[in-house]
């Protein structure tokens, strides 16, 4: 079974520093700075001393585990346009489960706005139907090149992206901290949680989105997707793929590989 694992990924990271590959220098990132800056004051000597002091005292043992880093996109499902660059950090409880917190940037004023759950394709499958309609899919999101792994080698990402094939995502976005040309950023979390959805199809991102993204982190997600052409053999059909289809008013492509279960099933006669 295909599985999104820590394991294998760091397995594939110590092969490629065995065989060669260089990586990067102290792991240094391309900064992506937040999209809001809450008000407030400054904080006080007195905040900064309790914090050096909770730093001292205190344990933040549930956080050390969230030690995986990936950059895609989402958009707001029930508003498509809404769509933004999702910084991730996870941690991998299980092989069949991982749980991520999710940021505007990846520098240390980054904001938090929402939360993703990512289960594998057996689990999924356990879900009751009206249970579903919450998880959007990956496969197209790896297929296109869109969701990254940053710092590590390619042979390291690719084990990565490798085991995640066939994964679903429910993500949950509490604050909107910057849509890309589209809604401001609220100074605050407001209003409701926003359910947050992937890609499916080349042109369902706004134009300019993925661009950005790219040269501010100084990878080609073109050519990403060409590395990753042979992942295709190991793509199953999945629910959700057509859930947003004709909803950008752009035009579209499929991505070879992302077929939708529904459609499937449909054309099998419901076999």
């Amino acid at each position: 079974m295909n599985r999104f694992s820590k394991t294998s990924a760091i397995t594939a990271l110590l092969l490629a520093l065995l065989i060669g590959v260089p990586a990067p220098l102290a792991l240094a990132e391309k900064v992506t700075q937040p999209g809001a800056t809450p008000p407030g004051e400054s904080k006080s000597a007195k905040t900064k001393m309790l914090e050096a002091g909770a730093g001292l005292l205190q344990s933040n043992d549930p956080l050390q585990e969230f030690d995986v880093y990936l950059v895609g996109f989402h958009s707001m499902k029930d508003h498509p346009e809404n769509q933004m660059e999702a910084h991730h950090y996870c941690h991998q409880v299980n092989e069949d489960f991982t749980q991520c917190a999710l940021f505007d940037g990846n520098t240390k004023d980054a904001n938090l706005n929402g939360i993703e759950y990512i289960i594998s394709e057996k689990l999924f499958a356990t879900l009751p139907k009206e249970e579903k309609k919450y998880w959007h899919l990956h496969n197209g999101e790896i297929l296109s090149g869109q969701l990254i792994a940053p710092n590590i080698p390619d042979i390291a990402e690719k084990a990565l992206m490798k085991e995640k094939m066939n994964s679903y995502g429910k993500t949950w976005h509490v604050w909107n901290t910057g849509f890309y040309k589209g809604t401001p950023a609220d100074l605050l979390p407001q209003g409701n949680p926003m359910l947050g959805w992937s890609f499916s199809r080349d042109g369902e991102a706004m134009p300019g989105l993925v661009e950005k993204r790219d040269k501010t982190m100084d990878i080609n997600t073109l050519e990403i997707q060409k590395k990753r052409y042979d992942l295709q053999k190991f793509a199953n059909p999945q629910s959700g793929v057509d859930d947003l289809k004709g909803k950008f008013g752009r035009p579209f492509q499929d991505i070879p590989g992302v077929v939708d279960k529904k459609s499937m099933n449909n054309q099998s006669g419901g076999k």
